[in-house]
Formats: C-alpha cells, sequence, structure tokens
C-alpha cells in the first residue's frame, strides 16, 4: 500500500469481537467487510457490516483459521486492512506476514513481536531480559516420562503443564504429584496441536494462592508506550476467565505503577506496536508478582478498561496501525470508578461447565445507564456447537465495586434466555457471594465454593412450576371449542381427584407431578402433588402467558412462554427456569443407562480413542474424548466390563447421545 489510511477493514472474526470491532470502524467512517462460515450465514456480525464473504466450511479450520480463505476474502471486497479480533487468527504471526505479502495492513503488531510472544517459553527469556519477574519452568522434550519426572521435580509441586503456543486455558493441565503428569502430558500436548497446530509443552510452577492480574499496554510506531492500569481476572473455570473488573480491589497506586512499569519496559524491549496485555500471578500472600504470558491482540475483556479509562480501545489499535500517535501520556490515564464484565455462556456449571449448544428462542435483557451488552448472538437463533460458547458480555459501570456488582446481578436477574441452559444464575451468584463482594477472588476461587455453580433460585422451583402447568392448561381448554367457553380454573372432575403428568426441567431429571386445577369460589386454585407433598396456590389473573402465583402468602408475577419445541419458560422478577412437559423424546439419563456403552453428551469430533476392542475396563475409566466448542470432552466406562465394539473414530463428527463404545460384561461374546 502506498498509505497506511485504512478505507476498508475486514474483520477476520466472528461473534460479539466482530460486532464491537465493526462499530468502532463505522464511526471512525471505515468501510467493513464480515466473513462467515456456513453455520453463520445468518449471524450478526455478518448483518453489521456493510459488505460479507462467504468462507464456506462449519468448522473454524475450515473457515475462520483458514488464513488464504480470509487473504482471498479481502482481495474480492476490496479491504486494505483486516482486524483479527481475538482467538482465531489474532495472534497467528504467518498470517500476518500473509498480509504484509499481500499488501494489507495487519491491524496489530508486527510478525517478528508476535513470534516473540507466542511461545511461552521464549516469552518468558524477553521477559526476563526487560527486568519482569518470572515463574520457574521446564520445556518438555521428547517422549520418555522419565525425564518429565525429573523436570516437574525440578520445578516443584504443584505446577502446570502449559501449551508453549497456548492461550484461553486450552493445553493446560494442573499436576499435583508425578502419579498424574503423565496423562496431564499427553492431554495438553493432544489439546494444543488441535488448538494450535503446536503440541509442544512446558511446565511451570503453580501459585495456589494466586490473582490474575493483566496489564493493558499500547504502544505506537513513534516510540510512544503506556499502559491504561490493570484488570483483575482471577475468577476462572478450567483456566478461563468467567469475569474480570477494573480496577482490581487489591493493587493500590503503589503496586499499579510498579506493574505497569515493567508491563512497558516489555513492551519497550519488544518495539511493540498496537494493543497488547501483559498477564502476571499476584502472589497474595506476599504481594510479588510473575511474568504469565504476554497476549499480542484485544482481549475478551477489553470492556472494562474502556469504561473506567474513557478510552475506546478499537479506535485506538486503528490509528495506530495507520501510523498515527497514540496521543495519549502516561499521567492521563486514571481510572475513574469501577467496571465489572461476565460472560454469558452456553454452559451448565451445575455439570461441570459442560458446553450446552442448542436453539435460542428469546434473548432479551434490560437497558439501564451504567450497563453495556456485547452480544454475538440473535434469537431466534441458534448457538453454535462448532464455536467458543460464549453468547455475550455484560458490563456495568458505577462509582463503587459494590455498586457495579449489584447492578450487574441485577441486569443478569432480569435478562430472559429461553432454549437452552446458560451460567446466568451463578453469574448472579457469584457477584451476590460475600467472599467476592469482599475481594477475597483468587485463582481457586470457584474450587472453594462450590455452592454457587448450582444456586437455589430466589423464586421456589414450585411457584414456576405451578405457573407453567396452569398456564399451559390455561391455553390447551382456550383452544378447545368444549371448553374455551369456561374460566381457567374449571374442573367437572372430583374435588379430590388430581391428574398426572410428568416435567421436566430443562437440562435436569424428569419431575412426576400431580395436579388440581379449580374454581371453587370464582379465584383460581391449583394443588400441586410432589413425591407426596401437597403444595397449594392461588393463581390471579391466569391466562395463557401470564399469571400471578400467589404461594404462602407472597404474590410471584409470572411470565410464561411456550416455544415450538414445546418448551415452557417462566420468567420473574428475580429467577428464570425452562420446562419440557410430558417430553416427546426418551429421556437422556434414560438412554444414557440403558445404552451398552457411554454416550457423547454433547455433538463434537472424537479426538481420541484410548481403548480396543476386548480390552477390559475399569468404571470411572476413560475410553473416548470429545472435542465440542473449543473443549475437551471424556467419555467414561458408567461400570466394569470389557470392550465389545467401538462405534467411532478419531476425526469424526458425532451428534450428541451417540453411543460411543459398546461395553459387554465379562465373558459375555
Amino acid at each position: 500500500m502506498s498509505s497506511n489510511r485504512i478505507t476498508t477493514l475486514l474483520v477476520a472474526n466472528r461473534g460479539e469481537i466482530a460486532r464491537r470491532i465493526i462499530r468502532s470502524a463505522r464511526a471512525l467512517g471505515i468501510r467493513t467487510v464480515a466473513v462467515y462460515s456456513d453455520p453463520d450465514a445468518r449471524s450478526p456480525h455478518v448483518l453489521d457490516a456493510d459488505l460479507a464473504v462467504a468462507l464456506g466450511g462449519t468448522a473454524s479450520a475450515d473457515s475462520y483459521l483458514r488464513a488464504d480463505k480470509i487473504i482471498d476474502a479481502a482481495r474480492r471486497a476490496g479491504a486494505d486492512a483486516i482486524h483479527p479480533g481475538y482467538g482465531f487468527l489474532s495472534e497467528n504471526a504467518e498470517f500476518a506476514e500473509s498480509c504484509r505479502r499481500a499488501d494489507i495492513l495487519f491491524v496489530g503488531p508486527s510478525p517478528e513481536s508476535m513470534r516473540s510472544m507466542g511461545l511461552k517459553d521464549q516469552a518468558k527469556a524477553i521477559a526476563r531480559r526487560a527486568g519482569v519477574p518470572v515463574l520457574p519452568d521446564a520445556e518438555i522434550t521428547g517422549d520418555d516420562p522419565t525425564a518429565w519426572a525429573a523436570a516437574a521435580c525440578e520445578v516443584g509441586f504443584p505446577l502446570l503443564v502449559k501449551a508453549t503456543a497456548g492461550g484461553g486455558g486450552k493445553g493446560m493441565r494442573r499436576v499435583d504429584d508425578l502419579d498424574t503428569l503423565v496423562d496431564a502430558v499427553a492431554g495438553a500436548r493432544r489439546e494444543a496441536a488441535s488448538s494450535f497446530g503446536n503440541a509442544t509443552v512446558f511446565l511451570e510452577r503453580y501459585l495456589d494462592k494466586a490473582r490474575h492480574i493483566e496489564i493493558q499496554v499500547f504502544g505506537d510506531a513513534h516510540g510512544s508506550a503506556v499502559h491504561l492500569g490493570e484488570r483483575e481476572c482471577s475468577v476462572q473455570r478450567r483456566h478461563q476467565k468467567v469475569l474480570e473488573e477494573a480496577p482490581s480491589p487489591v493493587v493500590g497506586p503503589e503496586l499499579r505503577e510498579k506493574m505497569g512499569a515493567t508491563a512497558v519496559s516489555l513492551v519497550r524491549e519488544l518495539r511493540y506496536l498496537g494493543a497488547g496485555t501483559v498477564e502476571y500471578l499476584l502472589d497474595d500472600r506476599t504481594g510479588e508478582f510473575f511474568f504469565l504470558e504476554m497476549n499480542t491482540r484485544l482481549q475478551v475483556e477489553h470492556p472494562v478498561t474502556e469504561e473506567v479509562t474513557g478510552l475506546d480501545l478499537v479506535a485506538l489499535q486503528l490509528r495506530v496501525a495507520q501510523g498515527q500517535a497514540l496521543g495519549i501520556e502516561q499521567a492521563d490515564v486514571v481510572p475513574r470508578g469501577h467496571a465489572i464484565e461476565v460472560r454469558l455462556y452456553a454452559e451448565d456449571p451445575a455439570r461441570g461447565f459442560l458446553p450446552t449448544p442448542g436453539p435460542l428462542h428469546l434473548l432479551e435483557y434490560p437497558e439501564r445507564p451504567g450497563l453495556r451488552y456485547e452480544v454475538g448472538v440473535s434469537a431466534p437463533g441458534e448457538v453454535s456447537a462448532y464455536y467458543d460458547p460464549m453468547m455475550a458480555k455484560i458490563i456495568a459501570r458505577a462509582d463503587s465495586r459494590e455498586e457495579a456488582a449489584a447492578a450487574l446481578a441485577s441486569a443478569l436477574d432480569a435478562t430472559r434466555i429461553h432454549g437452552l441452559v446458560t451460567n446466568r444464575s451463578f453469574l448472579a451468584a457469584l457477584l451476590r457471594d460475600p467472599d467476592f463482594l469482599s475481594g477475597a477472588t483468587c485463582t481457586d476461587f470457584l474450587d472453594h465454593h462450590q455452592n454457587l455453580l448450582d444456586p437455589a433460585p430466589a423464586t421456589p422451583t414450585v411457584v414456576h412450576l405451578a405457573a407453567g402447568l396452569a398456564a399451559s392448561v390455561s391455553r390447551r381448554r382456550a383452544a378447545n371449542p368444549a371448553t374455551g367457553f369456561a374460566a381457567p380454573g374449571f374442573r367437572t372432575l372430583a374435588a379430590e381427584m388430581l391428574m398426572s403428568a410428568v416435567w421436566q426441567p430443562v437440562g435436569r431429571e424428569p419431575i412426576p407431578v400431580a395436579y388440581r386445577l379449580a374454581a371453587p369460589s370464582g379465584d383460581t386454585e391449583l394443588v400441586l402433588d410432589l413425591d407426596g407433598t401437597r403444595h397449594r396456590f392461588d393463581l390471579i389473573d391466569l391466562g395463557a402467558d401470564t399469571v400471578r402465583v400467589r404461594y404462602d402468602g407472597v404474590d410471584y408475577p409470572c411470565a410464561v412462554a411456550t416455544h415450538r419445541d414445546g418448551s415452557i419458560w417462566i420468567n420473574d422478577a428475580t429467577s428464570q427456569s425452562g420446562w419440557v412437559p410430558e417430553p416427546r423424546l426418551p429421556d437422556r439419563t434414560v438412554l444414557a443407562a440403558s445404552a451398552a456403552g457411554p454416550v457423547s453428551e454433547v455433538p463434537g469430533t472424537v479426538v481420541a480413542v484410548l481403548i480396543s476392542e476386548g480390552d477390559t475396563v475399569a468404571a470411572g475409566q476413560k475410553l473416548v474424548v470429545l472435542e465440542a466448542m473449543k473443549m475437551e470432552h471424556p467419555a467414561l466406562a458408567g461400570a466394569d466390563g470389557v470392550v465389545q465394539k467401538i462405534n467411532v473414530s478419531v476425526g469424526q463428527y458425532v451428534d450428541a447421545q451417540t453411543e460411543l463404545v459398546t461395553i459387554g460384561a465379562e465373558g459375555e461374546a
């Protein structure tokens, strides 16, 4: 290019980050181009852009990870620049080189900087040169477990096995002793090869009482470098962040200045251009901090920094990429107020954060001052099994941390998500937890707060069951010519006769229920019998989609929505639940129990088959490993037995509830 001025920007990403980049580019007068895979053809980011180019394919490896397809799309759309977002090709130095050769501006650091920081072992060596403190580590080479054990003993336990090219918790395993080292190294290598195309791993000392603190940095082509303060990202599951905030509740001005200065020294050592994040582990007991890695891209959690600094980081990226000066001095960066971000995922915290891809019937959220939404999906639609399960980010900014947490929890309460299980209730419970509010958030926070994974709803479950059952009966009667004239509670049955039904909470076990709906004196009354316990309700203004349920002296106004798949979703001011009455499909638990071997809990790709036909296996033994939504999911033997047949092979895509292995009793033919 003869000039660095960007006129047309291709966004080589999907979901909420693609939409976020498009928004800032448009504000700067830049035309935008989206790319999309086959499942994403009608996704919001495609509809937001000025132009869109189909990549074809379904999995990331066939679409968003295809550098050649991205470059070709840029040429066809007339794009003179590419913004990679985060994930996918964002830290791929070869892709940045390809952009350079194609005379297309890459919005990010130089390929040289990316290579330096892209391999964690090399990054640590450079950090040492820049005066940044680092943790003890050792690279794993070869296939000799004895050498692995020697390296592990030198590093010390507990330790982490980490992919040198990794990020986002992929290719990472915690190891507490030698007994689990070999399995951890093998699993990390396999996941690293699948996620990053590089199976190299290394060992690093694990701080069991540490905080994850990261410093947002920026550098320009004129030699300027600044940091924009810190973010705390300590609340994590599987080494992936679920909540981020700025500033950290434990970082004061002196520590902020020290951490920021070391981060800027690394930027200067690299002659770094654009946005980056220097990540540290902060020892909660000693106050020491250690270099973890540098992300040479925009971070998922960048909105909290924007909220407390008032800066648009995407706009800054685009300006710096065009050769402009940062225009910011370090003294100009003063955090104001507090911001917290949560990641809304299609996953089930109560089941080990198992991804829950599927239909999305409804997504509604409250628009209030101080709230910000970065949403990557739309309803009606679907959360695909092919990509990361994050649906949206919700950010709250307030004058204090406590106010931000309260506003964010309240927004989650009022958010309606119908169709699949999400981590909505878990996030709201987390934001109200006393230990979280006190700032006691080390990286093992969730290990010690398992109660948050399946919190009791503020509204009794029986209230929602009553609302859903009564509204469905009301709707059915209203549609029936023979009963449409009658009041909602009209019954001709004997007063004590109960009707039977089975209602299944979405993602949970079915519940047999007996009920009687009657209008003895004008008001509608509902009696539920659950496992021998009677519950009585008064139903006020009962209709097909609303009802006020009076239970134990409290009125609960409920909205009831029925969707095409037969699921019924109930919302009130604080709680949400989804139900499937008398499911037409066999219960998954029954399917799994009756199958001769383990079934796939989620749709995904088989990445490892760890047994052979004729092998004797024990209950709980890992048999097959699936990859779905960028995570590995092991399938375990439900009982002792002999492998009679392996029904899948590596590389095969399987639907949920596919029988993976047939297991028989010892001696069975």
